[in-house]
């Protein structure tokens, strides 16, 4: 996965803003031929946990904030290659709930945030038969 230097930067900006709770967003972007992921827009959203209480341990992405990522995606010739969400104060591996609930076509950026500063950055993708997933190479890319 390649991901443009403001892009990262701006999404741990995000991240740690919305710390302590688990902050998410989308990824814009696309997939070359070679099956590469490009990165080159992030796109904040609000977590609709935190409505009942659960941000701190969980982050849920509504639909109607999926079909605007989509339109704004479309609007800026690119798509939606993924999502990007932080674990406060846990490593940037994806749990038990990450797996149950990714969809093997996005990539997945996984930021750990301690104590209010983002730490480790973490790509993955999850598998065709929903087996795990696979950690993606994580690359800054050149302007």
């Amino acid at each position: 996965m390649r991901i443009a230097p403001e892009v990262l930067e701006g999404i741990r900006r995000h991240l740690t803003a919305s710390y302590p709770a688990e902050g998410c967003g989308f990824l814009l972007g696309a997939r070359r031929p070679d099956g590469d992921i490009e990165v080159s827009v992030q796109l904040p959203v609000a977590n609709a946990r935190a409505a009942d209480g659960e941000a701190r341990r969980r982050f849920l992405i509504g639909p109607d904030a999926v079909r605007t990522a989509e339109r704004v995606a479309a609007a800026a010739g690119l798509v939606v290659v993924g999502a990007y969400h932080s674990h406060p104060d846990a490593p940037a591996r994806p749990s038990a709930y990450d797996a149950e609930h990714a969809w093997p076509w996005y990539c997945y950026l996984i930021v750990s945030v301690v104590s209010g500063a983002t730490r480790e950055v973490r790509g993955y993708e999850l598998r065709e038969d929903r087996s795990g997933f696979v950690e993606l190479a994580l690359q800054l890319k050149e302007a």
